[in-house]
């Protein structure tokens, strides 16, 4: 499409500017903003004000990791604009908004399985007509940048070009000779402020392909050491810092009660009696609202309703089977002894060599829970044929679409205030809460603001899954050379489960019957060894579990590099070879990860992870298309760790990561560091058994998470690259977990085979 005035550009108070997506199958869509009085708007990334102030739309949510920065800060850098004067807001739901990456990724979840592989690239039509049908507007696997950074660039140079057009009109010069800085065109000493030229410059059009600076944002690491001043500081810190930033518990709108919620156990259970007369005793409730697995009440405090609610006393009975830990562990262990599996991934045929394993381990991986410090909140008010949301969800269009059926509304009424969330670690694709809302609203007539408390977020929220992995080598007579590998994956088909309740709304029965059975490429991903091991394979065996299972932080990689690289470490351990060494050797055309191994083990001062030294080290390496190709990010980790006293004591983690170029460094190390933290949290605690389909660990203080007192300290050093920018935030969970069981087996003798790693006691 060629790119003009017209196209790019909403006059003041205008709209309807249209933009073609794609010339193979063109479809045009009415522009997502909505220029007010004053105001134009541009490629539907960005709102400029009559005063020169920038505001960009950000088409995916902010969950703590810094997207809303990174994204002002790609349009600032193009644009040439003075950062305090750039801002930030929610992008409306269009297909404009539409991830054909994540399209692309997740394309074994809505594909016909009869079809060939149509959609494994986000340039591939069938990926971007499924990215704009609905529209796909989900955060998750860390697309954003990959698939926004583009447009926002394109945007951005666009409208830098208008600028410098109008402003060279005055000056009498060409427009190419100019540039833009600190909210101002430039040429030599001269200058003219954005604001002064915005009226001229509507009049002009935008070359076409834009013209784009010769370097994308990037920062290098160099440049900006560990506690460095950012030159990009968090849009969302002031605000944060004074208590002024707004979540989704703060809002409030007239005439609003609360409501507190108790739901049936997990497994299939339905709500079968409660007292509704206990709950009228307390004062200040309003009513009671039944669904067929939860029962709800709401008063005008959130105190009070919770105080109704447990009044009630409800009762749930098994329509089914109930999530039980004792059940769950059968489950799986008779999957991985006997069951049927399936071939994910092959490099040959290692069968044979298998017949009789040199060495052979099984690991184990309990269920883990998201536990978000915000607890899942969502407020409803539906005024006619109009509903309005306001929660925090990395789902927005699947929130609409159920929330309308709820409603009874149709979905173009249907909007959705999208909030930052207080953490979520992909809790918040869960789209429940805004259905309960809308039943409660819709019942009691009035708005209402729904909130679980923290044991519900623990009841009913869906687990990271648990899992059991058989994992066997042959060896050859040196005993060093891996001939062949296997690994045999016992777990439910998780990824295809979350995604049939993600793209397709189905309710948890209705997807776990949908995932029965079925062999999930994407719930065994980062399981094939990164080595040159001539014969390798994955196999898995789908397991059926009364427990509904979700999408988690770090996903398959985060135990799928557990078991692998703790695998590995037993293997260099069987032929008495030094663990760093004995890994890079088999690296082969793998010169970033083997760069990763050799810088984390420097920073650490590697001592070979032998003598009981208590280090131990790791590695991963995650991958994703692209529209120039794969990206990738590696890391290395090295853990300093002891047994002390019962408990695990981690006492240094460093790590080496190389995620291409570097957007915005301060915000990478927090996500590493935070990603690092995060693993620890769930190599030592997170995880949860179910009694009767009740969580056993319940609140956060039963769940093992680590104190300020026992992080470690973190080192982290990136990688000077200039290969396309990889999302940090959940390559830095993979490593961590088997680092430190690796690092105990040094200090301890004894191997650590099971997540959490004291859940089998020392």
């Amino acid at each position: 499409m060629r790119l003009t005035r017209r196209g790019l550009l909403i006059g003041a108070g205008g709209a309807g500017a249209l933009i073609a997506l794609f010339a193979l199958a063109p479809r045009r869509y009415a522009s997502a903003l909505v220029a007010g009085p004053g105001e134009h708007v541009f490629d539907s990334f960005i709102r400029l004000a009559a005063d020169g102030a920038i505001s960009v739309a950000v088409p995916v949510c902010e969950m703590g990791q810094g997207i809303t920065t990174l994204m002002a800060q790609i349009v600032a850098v193009e644009l040439g604009a003075d950062w305090k004067r750039v801002g930030v807001e929610p992008a409306p739901a269009s297909p404009v908004y539409g991830d054909p990456v994540l399209a692309a990724r997740w394309a074994p979840l809505w594909q016909p399985r009869y079809l060939p592989a149509l959609a494994d690239s986000p340039d591939d039509w069938l990926a971007r007509v499924h990215a704009e049908r609905e529209p796909l507007m989900i955060t998750a696997e860390g697309t954003a940048l990959a698939a926004f950074e583009a447009p926002l660039r394109a945007a951005a140079a666009g409208l830098r070009a208008m600028l410098m057009q109008a402003a060279a009109a005055q000056w009498n010069v060409g427009w190419e000779t100019l540039d833009t800085a600190g909210h101002f065109v430039v040429n030599g000493k001269q200058r003219i402020a954005f604001s002064a030229l915005i009226t001229d410059a509507m009049a002009y059009d935008p070359p076409d392909p834009p013209v784009l600076r010769a370097e994308p944002a990037r920062e290098r690491p160099g440049q900006f050491p560990a506690g460095a001043k950012p030159r990009f500081a968090r849009l969302d810190l002031p605000p944060k810092i004074d208590g002024s930033f707004v979540f989704a518990g703060d809002v409030r709108v007239p005439g609003m009660v609360h409501a507190a919620i108790i739901h049936g156990p997990q497994g299939d259970t339905v709500l079968s009696s409660f007292d509704r007369k206990a709950a009228d005793t307390v004062p200040g409730v309003v009513g009671v609202v039944e669904g067929k697995r939860w029962v709800a009440a709401a008063a005008g405090t959130w105190h009070a309703a919770h105080k109704a609610v447990l009044a009630l006393e409800p009762r749930f009975r098994a329509a089914g089977r109930i999530a039980d830990s004792s059940a769950l562990e059968t489950r799986i262990d008779t999957a991985l002894r006997t069951g049927a599996a399936t071939r994910i991934l092959a490099e040959g045929n290692p069968d044979a060599l298998l017949a009789k394993p040199s060495l052979t381990a099984r690991y184990d991986v309990e269920a883990a829970l998201h536990a978000p410090l915000e607890t899942a909140t969502a407020t409803a008010r539906l005024t006619g044929d109009r509903l309005e949301l306001w929660l925090a969800t990395q789902a927005p269009e699947l929130v609409r679409r159920l929330a309308a059926r709820a409603a009874g509304v149709p979905r173009r009424k249907v909007v959705v205030y999208a909030m930052h969330a207080g953490g979520s670690f992909d809790a918040r694709l869960d789209a429940r809460i805004a259905v309960e809302a809308v039943t409660i609203a819709k019942t009691l007539g009035r708005p209402v603001q729904l909130m679980w408390s923290r044991w519900e977020e623990s009841l009913a929220g869906y687990p990271r899954t648990p899992l059991s992995a058989l994992l066997s080598a042959s060896i050859g007579p040196d005993k060093r050379q891996l001939l062949g590998w296997r690994t045999r994956l016992a777990l439910p088909a998780t990824a295809i489960e979350a995604g049939a309740r993600l793209l397709d709304g189905m309710d948890a029965a209705e997807a776990q019957a949908a995932a029965k059975g079925r062999a999930d490429p994407l719930a065994c991903e980062g399981a094939m060894p990164l080595y040159a091991i001539p014969e390798r394979a994955v196999d898995h065996v789908p397991v059926s579990l009364p427990l509904p299972t979700a999408r988690y932080r770090g996903n398959a990689h985060a135990y799928s590099a557990f078991i692998t690289e703790s695998f590995i470490d037993e293997c260099a351990h069987f032929g008495g070879a030094e663990p760093l060494s004995y890994r890079i050797g088999m690296l082969s055309g793998q010169p970033r990860l083997a760069a990763c191994l050799v810088g984390a083990a420097r920073m650490a001062m590697w001592g070979g992870g032998a003598d009981a030294s208590g280090q131990g080290i790791a590695c991963h390496r995650m991958d994703l298309a692209a529209p120039e190709g794969t990206r990738s990010g590696f890391i290395a980790v090295v853990a300093t760790a002891r047994q002390e006293e019962g408990a695990i004591r981690v006492d240094q983690l460093s790590a080496w990561v190389d995620i291409g170029r570097i957007v915005n460094v301060d915000l990478a190390r927090q996500q590493v560091e935070g990603g690092m933290l995060f693993a620890l949290a769930q190599a030592i605690g997170g995880s949860t058994g179910y009694a009767a389909g009740l969580p056993t660990a319940g609140r956060l203080a039963q769940l093992g998470l680590p104190l300020l007192a026992d992080c470690p300290k973190v080192d982290i050093a990136f990688a000077e690259s200039d290969e396309h920018p990889f999302d940090p935030g959940e390559l830095a969970t993979a490593a961590v977990a088997p680092a430190i069981a690796n690092a105990l087996f040094s200090a301890t003798g004894l191997r650590f085979r099971r997540l959490p790693l004291l859940s089998e006691g020392l």
